[in-house]
């Protein structure tokens, strides 16, 4: 199985520019129930970002950062952590093990094109153990 059969795929994703305010961030995050959003790049041979509940926390708790003053180019993850479409799953799954990250990027030719969480492919493992 590939990652690409797992994916969410990129017209799911909530995306925001760089300079969008962690409050609304937060906001995109409540009204579309989603644990991450990607930054877009700033140019395009630039990398894409993850802005995570994790990376928030970093920032406003440990920080005393404030949401309004805060972008998420300030606290993003980038480069993103990524992965080809292409990969096969056991590989991706084993990267997210190996260096305790619940999401990957999926990424060809420099552009977004999905998102691989650790929920799907535990999902699809639990549908084949109900299926046998």
């Amino acid at each position: 199985m590939l990652v690409n059969d797992l994916m969410t795929a990129k017209e799911k994703l909530i995306r925001v520019s760089p300079m969008t305010t962690i409050r609304e961030v937060l906001q995109l995050m409540k009204s579309h129930n989603v644990r991450s959003i990607i930054m877009d790049k700033t140019k395009p041979d630039g990398a894409y970002g993850l802005v995570t509940f994790k990376n928030i926390l970093q920032s406003i708790v440990a920080e005393d950062g404030d949401i309004d003053l805060l972008n998420a180019y300030d606290i993003a993850a980038t480069p993103a952590v990524s992965v080809s479409a292409k990969l096969n799953v056991k590989y991706a799954a084993r990267m997210m093990v190996t260096n305790s990250i619940k999401r990957l990027l999926v990424i060809d030719d420099n552009e977004v094109c999905g998102i691989l969480t650790m929920s799907d492919i535990i999902t699809v493992l639990m549908e084949d153990i109900e299926q046998n």
